[in-house]
């Protein structure tokens, strides 16, 4: 459906497709098939139950100017290169993955003719997405096993359920990969000391080690649906800062949540001992492990004199810019 005159209604009609009625419809079909229980089996309460190989579940979005739907789309594939690794696809899907189990777990990106398509696995399951017909984008979820919920009918609802969550966590995801500028003055306000309600925490100073590695966790965290605990953030901050989860005590870990928390990076959850991360945190979190990773560092290794690194367009573009600053200020001095 391109369009409507009562979206609202279509949306209703579709939401009305349900297990019983994709049943009733495959039973009156099943009275002109040939079958193979006789009157009397069937009277006696032998016939088939209907199973499900294979659900499908998509969301389309059509878009008023197509061509910015597409610069949208290759901006997300650009960004979002990592989807397919075990920690991503966990948060999207909301099943744990260990080391035994089993599937690759990988993020591809296939390209027919000029049309690029971005796939993301998990097990049995897949989500593809790309640009449909040059004006919509397209997210659809692939579920070839329903091993843990049950392959009959019935069960639609649960997969329904599963499947849509799913397409709604990666373009979350997406869309604040894309979207995640910063304004001076936030960025001010978090590199600086806050106080909220009496209580006082240091800022979060950019690329200082320990809050890189808070920012990187807190980007785990934010599609966890019931939040996270104390014990999350000290195996996960643990691991990125390559140390024992047993050398971090409990008050560095509860100055971390505090700091985080009057920041308004994080948020308790009422009457639990749980956390969550807030769009705030995970734009935030977004923005300065980019900018780190993928300008400052990269950045500074073309820029700095004394490094040998194999010439790159970032460090050609540095070079020709210093050459005409040099020029410049060589004029002025003679002209002085």
């Amino acid at each position: 459906m391109l369009s409507c005159a009562d979206p609202q209604r279509l949306q209703q009609i579709c939401d009305g497709l349900s297990a019983e009625k994709i049943d009733g419809l495959l039973r009156k079909w099943l009275h002109f098939l040939p079958h193979p229980f006789t009157a009397a089996d069937q009277k006696a309460g032998h016939h088939y139950d209907i199973s499900i190989l294979q659900a499908e579940f998509s969301l389309t979005q059509v878009l008023d100017r197509p061509v910015h739907g597409r610069l949208f789309f290759e901006q997300v594939i650009r960004e979002n290169l990592d989807l397919g690794r075990p920690d991503e696809v966990q948060l999207i899907f909301q099943r744990r993955i260990n080391r035994r189990t089993p599937g690759r777990f990988r993020t591809r990106i296939l390209t027919q003719g000029v049309t690029p398509s971005l796939h993301v696995y998990y097990k049995n399951t897949r989500i593809k997405q790309y640009h449909k017909e040059q004006r919509a984008l397209r997210t659809e979820t692939t579920i070839n096993n329903t091993y843990g919920i049950g392959k009959r009918l019935h069960n639609l609802p649960k997969l329904r359920e599963i499947g849509f969550r799913a397409n709604r966590r990666l373009l979350e995801v997406e869309r604040v990969s894309y979207d995640c500028i910063l304004a001076e003055e936030t960025f001010q306000q978090i590199n600086g000391p806050v106080e909220r309600a009496g209580q006082r925490a240091s800022g979060l100073r950019f690329a200082d080690p320990r809050i890189h590695a808070l920012w990187h966790a807190l980007i785990l965290f934010r599609l966890l649906p019931k939040g996270f605990r104390r014990a999350d953030l000290r195996n996960h901050l643990a691991d990125l800062c390559g140390h024992n989860p047993e050398t971090l005590g409990q008050g560095a870990i509860t100055y971390q949540l505090r700091r985080l928390r009057l920041h308004g990076m994080i948020e308790r959850l009422p009457n639990t001992h749980c956390y969550h991360v807030t769009e705030t945190g995970l734009r935030a979190a977004l923005f300065f492990t980019r900018a780190y990773n993928r300008l400052l560092r990269p950045g500074l290794a073309a820029a700095l004199p004394g490094h040998r690194a194999t010439p790159t367009g970032l460090k050609q573009a540095f070079d020709k810019i210093d050459a005409r600053l040099t020029a410049s200020i060589n004029q002025l001095a003679l002209a002085a």
